[in-house]
């Protein structure tokens, strides 16, 4: 004998929770399932070259025995790699002693600063300069596709292409010291070297961050700004006060993906100063000391790229943090404005 269970009228019945919980399980099963592939594609492109990185960094490099002169096979070095860079010490017969000046290891830490000092002062100025990008490329006028187009151009260049165009022209007899009438060997000072590096990068990443913080000002709606120009407010006014707020978060995650560029940048002043200038480490960055350093042992290039790896890792996560906390308590006076 069968019962039935009776709804109201008008009601859906809905179905048993021990049938919820059963449908739950089966598309999270399927989710696992279609997502395995991804991840196990992730770790092996990803996950294999960080794991065997971190590995290697812990190993001797092969090399020869100053006692010997034999011919030796690295073993396991413990926090040698590491203190190599970070304490500056190198290895000799009798030990470690102070890397000499001039070598690798003692120019880790002015390497750090150069490539601190190229990511500030960049990402400074492209910011600057692709906020104004972004504002005259949001503008109703004739010919706006063309202008966009044009500001597009450097950014689509190779970098290694531009680091030739502007190695041709930072050059003894090049456009640069025409148009100043001076003849400043740019490439071979050391400051100039840095500034002809900066303003080169400038060139060239500034249309990316006039791209996506356009994308934000796209989103910003029209009668906004008419209502506060309806309150009397100023164009400076209603810049500070209407536009900046509401096209902060797209501003953030342009300043946030030049960051993680210009920490790891090495194509740009390897080309155009060829890693030196000036002292002959002016403008020598992380990325370019790994390089330098795979020549002469992997083992511990290893141990400075996973070095450089935690630096971009924490200056990541240090700004993540400290932006999506105003990210929300952004959102949430906008909230409270406008209830």
């Amino acid at each position: 004998m069968s019962t039935e269970t009776a709804t109201p009228l008008g009601t859906v019945a809905r179905p048993p929770r021990s049938g919820l919980k059963k449908q739950q399980r089966g598309q999270a099963r399927w989710a696992i399932w279609l997502i395995l592939p991804t991840m196990a594609l992730l770790a092996v492109v990803i996950g294999y070259p960080i794991v065997s990185a971190i590995v290697m960094s812990f190993q001797k490099d092969a090399g020869l025995d100053s006692s010997t002169g034999m011919f030796v096979q690295g073993g396991f070095a413990g926090f040698q790699n590491y203190a190599h860079w970070l304490l500056q010490q190198c290895a000799s017969s009798g030990g470690t002693v102070a890397c000499p000046p001039g070598s690798l290891g003692a120019q880790f830490w002015n390497a750090v600063g150069v490539t601190f000092f190229f990511t500030v002062v960049t990402v400074i100025l492209e910011t600057v300069f692709g906020l104004w990008m972004a504002i005259i490329m949001n503008r109703a006028f004739r010919g706006r596709g063309i202008v966009r187009a044009a500001i597009l151009v450097p950014w689509a260049i190779p970098t290694a292409v531009t680091a030739k165009l502007w190695f041709f022209i930072f050059s003894a007899a090049g456009v640069a010291n025409a148009l100043i009438g001076q003849r400043i060997l740019w490439v071979s000072g050391e400051w100039s070297s840095r500034w002809a590096i900066i303003i080169a990068d400038t060139w060239k990443t500034t249309p990316f961050m006039a791209l996506l913080i356009l994308a934000g000002l796209q989103l910003i709606p029209d009668e906004v700004n008419e209502a506060a120009k309806v309150d009397g407010a100023s164009t400076v006014q209603r810049f500070w006060r209407v536009t900046l707020p509401l096209v902060k978060p797209a501003l953030m995650v342009a300043v946030l993906f030049r960051i993680l560029d210009a920490l790891r940048i090495y194509d740009l002043p390897a080309i155009l100063t060829g890693g030196g200038g000036g002292s002959g480490n002016a403008t020598t960055t992380l990325s370019i000391l790994v390089v330098q350093q795979i020549r002469q042992g992997p083992n511990s290039a290893s141990a400075l790229s996973t070095i450089t790896f935690i630096i971009i890792f924490l200056v990541a996560f240090i700004f993540v943090r400290f932006l999506g906390a105003n990210v929300v308590r952004t959102q949430e006076s906008q909230q409270k404005g406008t209830l």
